[in-house]
């Protein structure tokens, strides 16, 4: 049987190369966690999407079941599952961000 809330994260997924699920919104993150991956996106010069699942409990609760991963923020890009804060954050220092992005086709430092 289908599920509407993952049904739309899905077609969200499916629609934006580089989607984050946050707290708050790339302007106005609400979590230390959310502020630091935007932070990363926004210093390697990645356009992407925020979603705020603050907004709407259902996604709040959907995207960690669509995902099997406990925690928000949560960041896709080109369909795939990347990881929370903590694994951006690492890729990021240890210079594999980049490459992952630049690998997936999404440009970097526009």
């Amino acid at each position: 049987m289908s599920n509407p809330v993952h049904d739309k994260i899905a077609q969200d997924i499916a629609e934006n190369d580089v989607l984050l699920y946050m707290k708050g919104t790339p302007v106005f993150p609400q979590c230390g966690f959310s502020a630091a991956v935007v932070h990363v996106l926004t210093n390697i010069g990645v356009k992407f999407k925020g979603v705020d699942v603050l907004k709407d409990p259902e996604i709040r609760q959907g995207i960690k079941e669509f995902s099997d991963w406990p925690t928000i923020p949560q960041l896709y890009v080109k369909g795939e599952f990347v990881g929370g804060a903590d694994i951006v954050k690492e890729m990021f220092e240890q210079g594999e961000l980049e490459d992952y992005l630049k690998e997936k086709g999404v440009t970097v430092g526009a």
